[in-house]
């Protein structure tokens, strides 16, 4: 993003009146099928997120591929000025690879927050979700040099699919999105140094999976590193690393982990926090 259109959308967020998101049209019947259940998975996954204190404020973004219905390639991503525990299914907005808008709504996103998303989304059939967070504990982990250590089962669940890319600066520059590209490879889970981390799926469930054990991973390095002294803390070896992945690889498989744990997770949200299929 060029510094003229930085300054473009930040003259449009300062005049602009962000609707509640439960007062705007319900699509519903207005949109297919298939849409509309991606929509309230993308915004369940928001609220979720938001449950899991993942959050910074509305600063980060969770992406959805949506079904290819018209030859085009077509995702949805949250509205800027939305927070993630009132997001709701019609809220979502639809953008092109660019991040053009490709709807009627009220709502503005920020282009800039699709940089990282639209690089996975082009580069991997299998992202249909793509969730990146900037929590304490994930850049706490992504500032440490040896990266995510296989400390706990959390970690090694996840250890030998994790990737890693160097700080860039804040994601605006589109040519980011190459070098982004070449350090994900053929991995699920990502530490973007200095910044955050980020997991991709086929489904939000599957996404949403991985981000769990991630961050759950460098919340308990970082408590496990606060006695002061790493030479105390006991590592795994490789070889423990990839047999716990190769044991636990199953959680990731569309239609198992997910469907073991997200209808739970739907009902929790049906019970603490409703709204999230509006």
């Amino acid at each position: 993003m060029t510094m003229q259109a930085q300054e473009s959308a930040l003259d449009v967020a300062a005049g602009f009146n962000i609707p509640d998101p439960t007062q705007v049209p319900r699509l519903e019947g207005k949109v297919s099928d298939k849409e509309w259940q991606v929509r309230k998975d993308l915004a369940a996954t928001y609220r979720l997120c938001a449950m899991h204190a993942w959050t910074d404020l509305v600063f980060t973004h969770i992406s959805a591929r949506l079904p290819d219905e018209d030859g085009e390639e077509r995702f949805l991503i949250n509205p800027y000025g939305v927070m993630f525990d009132e997001m709701t299914a019609s809220a979502l907005v639809k953008i092109d690879v660019d991040g053009k808008i490709c709807q009627e709504t009220d709502y503005f996103v920020n282009p800039a927050g699709f940089v990282i998303h639209s690089a996975v989304h082009m580069a991997r059939e299998d992202a249909g979700c793509v969730i990146h967070v900037h929590t304490p504990y994930g850049i706490a982990v992504s500032i440490q040099k040896p990266g995510l250590r296989r400390y706990s089962q959390f970690s090694m669940q996840v250890y030998d699919d994790i990737a890693y890319h160097d700080y860039e600066g804040i994601a605006l520059e589109m040519e980011e999105r190459k070098t982004l590209v070449e350090d994900l490879g053929n991995k699920s889970l990502m530490i973007l140094r200095n910044h955050g981390t980020l997991t991709l799926g086929k489904t939000c469930g599957t996404a949403f999976l991985r981000m769990y054990f991630l961050e759950n991973a460098c919340k308990t390095q970082i408590f496990a590193q606060s006695i002061g002294d790493e030479s105390q803390l006991n590592e795994e070896p490789p070889e423990m690393g990839n047999k716990v992945y190769q044991q636990g690889a199953a959680a990731f498989v569309p239609g198992l982990g997910d469907n073991l744990v997200w209808p739970g997770l739907m009902r929790k949200l049906a019970r603490t926090n409703p709204g999230y299929d509006y």
